[in-house]
């Protein structure tokens, strides 16, 4: 009679090492690795391209372009139904528009630096509205450009016009604020809502508490900043403090905002580059 083979030990069981179980990566426990991981993966990503000057653009998801503004009002005359709404997101697509113009030429003139390492790259949080329009910009501008997304239940990251090796996709919003500063020249806030005045006002509150460095701080579209955040009430009550009006100023046009930045650097007493780059900003 042949003997059957032993196939005891044929298949062992081997556990799966730390570092690939998902389970436990998806765990509470693991929490502190999945914030370090959306420090680092960035981190490597960044210093591999070379990028180290960013210019932030924050505002409304909900802003649509100029084109498919007017598209949505002659339907909504055509239907007799929504033309009031559909009036407003036209007039408020001039912010689309002037983001997207911004964006390109930021992106044109640091694209025409002599060192271009010291290059501003257009940053966006990467989902629609006025994130589109950032990287929209610099992407006719055939420019880098990046999205730091974040997941949420309602709204999806990642347009079609980030630089694909420079897209991102957060689970923390502390740790995609991080980015945002970190490497921040400059910070242009469109009109929004409670998201684009969180990241306003943790960036006013950063400077004003010396966190961080100051870098210019421009609210686009004077009339809405004025009834959406009343700085003057604020300094007649008494809770901030005169001084604190001058951690921003209003603006209207592209050309406007980037002739305002170049300035604040140079009024700032922070010397430029031989290649017209600003050094310093937020950190």
């Amino acid at each position: 009679m042949a003997k059957s083979k032993d196939t005891t030990n044929k298949h062992p069981y081997r556990a799966p090492k730390a570092y690939r179980n998902e389970d436990f990566l998806a765990s509470p426990d693991a929490r502190a690795l999945r914030i370090l991981a959306e420090y680092l993966e960035p981190m490597e990503r960044f210093e591999h391209y070379d990028i180290r000057d960013t210019v932030l653009f924050f505002g409304s998801a909900r802003l649509i372009a100029e084109d498919e503004a007017k598209a949505g009002l002659a339907a909504a005359e055509a239907a007799d139904e929504g033309i009031e709404l559909a009036q407003r997101r036209l007039q408020m697509s001039r912010y689309y528009e002037a983001t997207r113009e911004l964006a390109r030429r930021i992106t044109e003139w640091s694209k025409g630096l002599k060192d271009p390492a010291r290059r501003f790259v257009v940053c966006s949080g990467g989902g629609p509205g006025i994130m589109e329009a950032a990287n929209r910009g610099a992407s006719e501008a055939k420019g880098d450009n990046i999205g730091l997304g974040i997941s949420l239940p309602f709204e999806q990251s990642g347009n079609d016009f980030i630089t694909h090796r420079l897209a991102f996709e957060f689970h923390y919003f502390f740790m995609r604020k991080f980015w945002f500063l970190y490497m921040a020249k400059a910070m242009v806030i469109m009109p929004g809502g409670f998201g684009t005045l969180d990241e306003l006002f943790e960036t006013l509150t950063l400077i004003q508490t010396r966190k961080i460095a100051p870098v210019p701080v421009v609210l686009v579209g004077e009339d809405y900043w004025r009834r959406a955040f009343d700085v003057d009430f604020l300094v007649d009550e008494g809770v901030i403090e005169e001084e604190d009006r001058e951690l921003f100023w209003y603006a209207e046009s592209a050309p406007e905002i980037w002739r305002g930045i170049l300035g604040w650097y140079e009024a700032s007493g922070t010397p430029l580059l031989p290649s017209g780059a600003p050094e310093g900003g937020g950190g």
